[in-house]
């Protein structure tokens, strides 16, 4: 079961998502390209992952007893790479090499690259489906790992994404959490605008989905709201996460412009020195 999370502990993993944002900063600027909204508005749910919630082994990719964690909106992948890299998947000095040729941090996660990657994802709307079917294997070879799925708001606009909430309608996967960065935005403005999706929460729950809503930025709720999903054993959860795209940078802060847009050096330099300030107030805070 996943533990309950302690002040020290919350501390330590609001400091790492705030690591996390800064991080991925230097990756984009170093890279000229890349995706920054989304990849920051959700370093708070992967800081939760990596240091609280998963069952894994950095030394031990592969462990066959490990949660899987998938990603869906792949795009979003350098929060997941400054999230590996700062437990101890491959050196932080690896990050550099983000979208550079030979690299094994593409601009899309690619499986057999990099141990610790569970998918290959880049079109959007298969995640879910890829997800169904490691959970469902997982329930056949009576093992006991859980497997999450992370999906953005706007690939809800696909229709393999239904269909698989359709499958799980039929065939409810316990061992399943699906969680939607739900962030309001996408390349080509804001979701409700482009094709809305609202209400979302009732449209999941007349797939037969258990439905929970949290803070995405709020780390001891969405830990509570994971293991309030992983005690629901008769259905899948979905956890709509609400989250707001270039957190912690006030130039990028819900603005769709920046859904695939990296910083150039100015702006990077600004957002590292917004990000070690919201750093310092993390310690202040916590004291």
């Amino acid at each position: 079961m996943i533990e309950e999370l302690h002040e020290e502990k919350l501390k330590f993993l609001e400091e790492k998502a705030n690591q996390i944002r800064e991080l991925i900063i230097e990756m984009l600027v170093e890279a000229g390209s890349g995706h920054s909204a989304g990849s920051l508005g959700m370093a708070d749910i992967f800081s939760a992952f990596y240091f609280h919630i998963l069952r894994h082994d950095p030394k031990n990719p592969d462990w066959p007893d490990r949660d899987r964690l998938i990603l869906s909106n792949g795009h979003i992948c350098p929060v997941r790479y400054a999230a590996m890299a700062l437990s101890g998947y491959f050196p932080l000095e690896e990050l550099k090499t983000l979208r550079k040729i030979n690299s094994r941090l593409q601009g899309h996660p690619h499986r057999t690259t990099l141990p610790g990657v569970e998918t290959s994802s880049g079109p959007l709307g298969e995640g879910i489906s890829q997800a169904i079917g490691i959970a469902y294997a997982g329930l056949l070879d009576k093992k006991d790992y859980h497997v999450y799925c992370i999906t953005s708001d706007g690939e809800h606009q696909e229709g393999n994404t239904w269909e698989a909430y359709m499958w799980l309608g039929k065939n409810p996967l316990p061992n399943l959490t699906i969680i939607i960065d739900r962030n309001y935005i996408q390349i080509d403005g804001i979701t409700e605008d482009v094709m809305p999706l609202e209400p979302l929460k009732q449209k999941l729950e007349a797939f037969g989905l258990h439905v929970l809503e949290v803070d995405g930025h709020n780390i001891r709720a969405f830990v509570d709201a994971i293991r309030e999903a992983r005690s629901e054993w008769r259905r899948t959860s979905v956890i709509i996460a609400y989250t707001i795209p270039g957190k912690g940078v006030s130039f990028m802060e819900k603005k769709f412009e920046w859904h695939g847009k990296p910083p150039n050096k100015e702006e990077a330099k600004k957002a590292l020195d917004e990000l070690r300030t919201l750093g310092g107030k993390i310690i202040s805070e916590h004291q």
